[in-house]
């Protein structure tokens, strides 16, 4: 699992690639972690090369959504495969974000 950050057009730009899996996550939350204070910049996820997400990893999804309203800022999770999509069907989640 690799996951980056960087600032483009003073929008944050996070990328996931490979499997979100439990034991990735501890890793990816403290890289992803900046995220959760946005300071009012808006937060673009790109999962073109997610390849899957765990529970703890849409964890992070959550805390993340959490830390951009609370600062007037929106989150928009691009490029999800079908299998990822699917699973933000079924867990509600399809419905928390903006989903491009």
């Amino acid at each position: 699992m690799v996951a980056t950050i960087h600032e483009i057009d003073n929008q944050y730009v996070a990328t996931l690639k490979g499997e979100l899996d439990t034991a990735a996550a501890v890793e990816a939350e403290q890289v992803l972690k900046p995220l959760y204070k946005s300071d009012g910049r808006d937060i673009i996820i790109d999962c073109t090369d997610l390849e899957y997400i765990a529970s703890s990893g849409l964890r992070i999804l959550i805390s993340i959504l959490k830390g951009a309203r609370a600062n007037g800022s929106k989150v928009v999770i691009r490029n999800l495969n079908d299998d990822i999509r699917n699973v933000f069907r079924l867990t509600g989640f399809i419905n928390l974000f903006e989903i491009v």
